[in-house]
């Protein structure tokens, strides 16, 4: 990551804009043996009482950094309980940074924060409508099946 994403100019701006990097070595045992890091590369979203909120684990390339943590900022605000930030994160992810590795998750918890912020169980029907249609094979369609029972 330190060779190829990181040096990117997009990336470093996204993170020092939005992010607190710290970086630990492998072999500090004690933070990996906390936060049960196995491989390196692993980036860990983290409030400020180090509760973990998204976790990636192995290379993520320049182009796909950027919508992959987009979706973390949106896992951090919907388990902080800033339903409204972690929308607008799922949105801008869909919306403004789609990658299709990252699309399906960010369509998945797209419909969570909405339906958290609605109460309109319609939101995740609408989610999982749309993963199955276009995304028929992610583990997130799959994830979303519970959801083709709520009437559209």
């Amino acid at each position: 990551m330190g060779t190829v994403t990181y040096p990117n100019e997009g990336v470093s701006k996204f993170v020092e804009l939005n992010f607190v990097p710290v970086q630990v070595q492998i072999t500090n045992k004690e933070m990996t043996d906390k936060y049960s890091v196995t491989w390196t590369p692993t980036i860990l979203v983290l409030d400020a009482e180090g509760k973990e909120h998204y976790r990636s684990v192995g290379f993520v390339p320049p182009d796909e950094f950027i919508a992959r943590f987009t979706v973390g900022k949106g896992r951090f605000h919907l388990g902080t309980d800033q339903v409204a930030l972690a929308r607008a994160e799922f949105e801008e992810a869909v919306e403004r940074c789609p990658h299709p590795n990252v699309l399906p998750e960010a369509i998945y918890w797209k419909g969570v924060a909405t339906y958290k912020h609605t109460h309109d169980p319609k939101m995740l029907r609408e989610a999982y409508d749309t993963l199955k249609e276009k995304y028929p094979q992610s583990d997130w369609a799959q994830r979303a099946e519970p959801y083709k029972a709520i009437e559209a």
